[in-house]
């Protein structure tokens, strides 16, 4: 299959999806064509099956923003002509939703219907999407779309409840690619590079946003460093990252606390940790708890959204309400004050995380790939 992907090439987790999603269908021979303002951050073009085409966008004195919509969708139209594509992915319903349906009616006039998958991710539907003004263009995409669908069964529900829906949604779970995952558990983690012997190492990951309550992770770790020798690395960047430093001086345990900015050793982190944070606010899927899992580790989280269709309480860690920082420290202590314990939990969060794996997620998106574009045929 000609397939064209559309996504936010970031950092955030649906641009990570997308396209980890992209390079495993290149790998089973697929042409896999990104169409995006930049190039993904984590695409690699060792594969011949890849490719990408930029969305440029012309300033011009008339706007007062720039019209980014207008340039994708004349890309993708672009695109689909001249590389004959079969399908297109979409990830996000804003803008990416609306831009691929004009596309798609821009192509009916030479004579092609494009099918378009629509994948939703969480804030372009919980957060921006149910907001007025936007609400109107997201319901109509969803409805226009060949193919919804969302990344857990609390993203839909969160979907049916805020908009009128006239589609079926099917949830794909995100996933991990575990033949990667163990070219990092074959490596050595060294600890000595982070604490001493006797530190239990706990980690949170994420873009340091306030739905993250990257405050109640300082707020847990000092309450857990209070009965354990331990330490804190904190992956990410973001508005809260100032606020979480200040609240770690004011608590004294700054010192405690390795901030670690951005980084692209995500994996080796987690190989490190003995248990992973995740207070969120929100989750839409919770990625992140699944990495973390992936790298045997245990995670302590809310159970909010799609938390706990991941994470499961008791099993490979343990689920509070959000904001409940007690029950979190209580929890984080009774795992890493038995390493027995901590070491069976480690393993059952290793297991399950495999029921995630791409090997079994990547085969509901051809399935569902093949059914639009014969539909459509």
């Amino acid at each position: 299959m000609n397939i064209g992907i559309v996504c936010y090439p970031t950092y955030g987790g649906s641009g990570v999806v997308a396209t980890e999603l992209g390079m495993a269908l290149a790998q089973k021979g697929h042409q896999v064509h990104f169409v995006t303002s930049h190039q993904p951050v984590k695409l690699n073009f060792l594969n011949h099956n890849l490719h990408f085409h930029e969305v440029f966008v012309e300033n011009y004195p008339l706007f007062h923003y720039q019209p980014y919509n207008l340039a994708l969708s004349s890309k993708l139209v672009e695109s689909v002509e001249k590389y004959n594509l079969d399908v297109l992915h979409v990830h996000y319903a804003i803008p990416h939703a609306y831009a691929a349906y004009m596309a798609k009616q821009m192509l009916k006039d030479v004579g092609i219907d494009i099918p378009i998958v629509t994948t939703l991710h969480g804030t372009d539907i919980t957060l921006v999407g149910s907001h007025p003004v936007y609400k109107p263009a997201v319901e109509f995409s969803i409805n226009h779309s060949d193919a919804v669908t969302t990344v857990s069964q609390s993203l839909k529900e969160d979907t049916l409840r805020l908009f009128n829906i006239r589609k079926n949604i099917e949830v794909i779970y995100n996933f991990i690619d575990f033949e990667q995952q163990e070219n990092w558990n074959s490596e050595d983690c060294i600890r000595g590079t982070l604490a001493k012997p006797d530190e239990k190492i706990l980690a949170h990951v994420s873009n340091l946003r306030p739905v993250k309550r990257v405050l109640d992770v300082i707020r847990i770790f000092h309450k857990v460093q209070e009965q354990i020798s331990a330490k804190l690395i904190l992956v990410g960047d973001g508005p809260d990252r100032e606020k979480a430093d200040l609240l770690a001086k004011e608590l004294g345990i700054n010192e405690k606390i390795l901030f670690l900015g951005k980084s692209d050793e995500i994996r080796k982190i987690l190989c490190l940790s003995d248990l992973f944070l995740l207070p969120s606010e929100t989750e839409s899927f919770g990625l992140a708890a699944l990495e973390a899992m992936a790298g045997k580790t245990p995670v302590i989280s809310s159970n909010t959204g799609g938390l706990p269709e991941v994470n499961i309480d008791g099993v490979t860690g343990f689920l509070s309400d959000v904001g409940n920082v007690d029950e979190m420290a209580k929890n984080a202590i009774y795992l890493l004050s038995n390493e027995k314990r901590l070491e069976k939990f480690k393993q059952q969060a290793f297991n399950e995380a495999h029921r995630f794996s791409i090997d079994s997620i990547l085969p509901k998106y051809e399935k569902m790939y093949m059914r639009v574009i014969k539909n459509g045929h």
